[in-house]
């Protein structure tokens, strides 16, 4: 059985009480569990979208940057690019938007590239998926530090650690897998022939002419061409995704290749729980006061702890949907939803 540390949130906490109770979770993570840290480990962290002001600022990982620090651990701030429109749709915005966003703490790598093309082919023989578009910066690590904050999503229902693994940790095409296993196609009458997503495309898939298109029997679904075009003429098929749904079992499927063989710590801050994602670039409200901060080596456990703290706290299920991703992972071996709760 799982360990879930938890500490919780008093009502008037500041940011440097959230800062402290993170290192205090992380460093008792690591004692109790026995962790040997890597030379260099990311913190996995969400840079919030231009608009949104409910994200987890970075102000709230200073106490493990500097428990890092204090053991010669090297450290960055690692993240992919979106595969919908915005200003985080390509590393060059990205960046800026980071910074606008305080996260200047640290080096910052865009794990998958300038749009989204850079991906590594993660097999894993599943359900849905025979293999995985993981992005390729994430290959050169063995560990990770997943700081996830908890909070609703539109389609996975909740958004944890298990989602920062599957959405976080994929390439632009492997967004576009899990979201519905389609190929994007061009809109020709909106296509200005300038040729940008004819120099990204990796097989030579994109046919330009008065009736531009690309080949889906080349096109390998990285989704790179979506990203590059100013024009808004390529453009996926969301209604193929709601019709073929499986979107738990992709997700699962995909937070499972994106940690396989890595011993990655995991740290959910349940806090500014809010209905949407801190991918909305909208000003939102919580649901509900904040509760705490969560630490586990079990991604499956931690996010099942926040569900049930969340629970009792709202006295009903307040994100009813996306639980049945968690009984898949756990089905995959990621982890156990029965845990040992260890309040500190």
């Amino acid at each position: 059985m799982a360990k879930v540390f938890y500490q919780a949130l008093s009502k008037d906490y500041s940011v440097e009480d959230a800062s402290g109770m993170a290192q205090k979770l992380f460093e008792t993570l690591v004692s109790e569990e026995k962790i040997s840290l890597a030379a260099k480990v990311p913190l996995k962290v969400h840079f919030g979208e231009a608009g949104n002001t409910t994200f987890l600022k970075s102000e709230n990982y200073l106490g493990i940057i500097d428990s890092l620090k204090s053991r010669d651990i090297d450290s960055c701030f690692i993240e992919t690019n979106v595969l919908y429109g915005g200003k985080r749709n390509n590393r060059t915005n990205h960046l800026l938007t980071a910074a606008e966003h305080g996260f200047t703490q640290l080096p910052i790598e865009i794990a998958d590239g300038e749009v989204g093309q850079e991906y590594q082919e993660v097999k894993i023989d599943g359900r849905q998926f025979k293999s995985c578009l993981i992005a390729s910066g994430f290959r050169q690590y063995d560990q990770m530090i997943v700081l996830a904050h908890f909070k609703g999503h539109m389609l996975a229902g909740f958004g944890g650690a298990v989602k920062q693994l599957a959405m976080g940790c994929a390439s632009r095409g492997g967004k576009m897998a899990q979201h519905q296993s389609a190929k994007p196609f061009i809109v020709p009458f909106l296509c200005r022939k300038c040729g940008a997503c004819k120099r990204v495309c990796a097989v030579d898939a994109i046919k330009l002419g008065w009736w531009s298109k690309i080949d889906h029997k080349k096109c390998v679904g990285c989704a790179a061409c979506t990203g590059v075009c100013k024009f808004h003429a390529i453009h996926t098929n969301y209604l193929r995704f709601l019709m073929l749904g499986n979107f738990s079992e992709k997700l699962a499927e995909y937070s499972y290749a994106a940690q396989l063989g890595k011993k990655n710590i995991y740290l959910n801050f349940a806090m500014n729980i809010t209905s949407g994602c801190d991918c909305e670039g909208r000003k939102m409200t919580p649901l509900m006061p904040d509760l705490g901060i969560f630490a586990s080596t079990d991604p499956i456990a931690i996010d099942q702890a926040c569900l049930d703290m969340i629970d009792k706290a709202a006295g009903k299920k307040v994100f009813s949907k996306g639980r049945e991703t968690l009984e898949f992972a756990e089905k995959l071996g990621m982890g156990n939803r029965t845990y040992d709760l260890v309040t500190i």
